[in-house]
């Protein structure tokens, strides 16, 4: 598989690498996120940070969002040997698949969770808004193959701290709990994946379903 060189995925470690989506970065304020941007860096753990927004207006904030995103000062200049953002479109899924990639830092969006399951990466769920919670409650506490940043319930309107992230982002890349959730996203992952390739169960039963309906 191949990536621009400056993404360098490949001189990684297995699984030592947290990626972070960019759809939660509409939903942030500036203050959220540097406390991310901090909390990323006292985590020492190495990452890749998605910045582009591909529509850049969301009507969660209810603003101009078309602003440039201010970390705390020297963060990028810190971080460099660590930690890299990414302001372009990069390719969610071909990342998310390569094995360097330890976990996924997103906001448990549809299509994010069905990704991080099918390619067997734990995820730290951090909800937004919309059907976020739901999915990040499925995430973590019924299939537990993922971390979750804090309940729904719990002060959503607060800024989460540094220190809150920092926390998360070392139990799921850095401990033998983060080891153990990473083994049971791993085995659903290869589970689904099974399911859907030529004699698996989704694969025949939608091959069942197509004979039905075109007899």
């Amino acid at each position: 598989m191949d990536f621009p060189v400056w993404i360098g995925l490949d001189k990684q470690p297995p699984k030592s690498v947290l990626y972070v989506s960019y759809e939660m970065l509409t939903s942030f304020s500036d203050e959220q996120i540097k406390e991310l941007s901090k909390g990323l860096e006292l985590s020492k753990q190495k990452f890749i940070w998605l910045m582009n927004d591909p529509d850049n207006g969301d009507i969660y904030l209810g603003g101009d969002l078309k602003r440039k995103f201010e970390f705390h000062e020297g963060f990028e200049e810190r971080v460099n040997e660590v930690g890299l953002l990414v302001r372009d479109w990069a390719p969610q899924t071909e990342i998310l698949a390569h094995s360097s990639i330890g976990g996924f830092l997103c906001a448990c969006d549809w299509t994010s969770s069905v990704e991080t399951i099918t390619m067997g990466v734990p995820i730290i769920a951090w909800a937004t808004h919309s059907d976020h919670p739901k999915n990040g409650f499925l995430l973590t506490e019924i299939l537990k193959i993922g971390l979750i940043i804090r309940e729904w319930d719990q002060k959503r309107e607060e800024v989460v701290t540094a220190s809150t992230i920092d926390n998360v982002v070392r139990k799921l890349m850095a401990s033998e709990e983060g080891d153990e959730v990473r083994k049971r996203a791993k085995e659903l992952g290869e589970a689904v994946r099974q399911s859907t390739e030529k004699g698996g169960a989704s694969r025949m039963e939608l091959d069942y379903f197509i004979a039905h309906i075109t007899r």
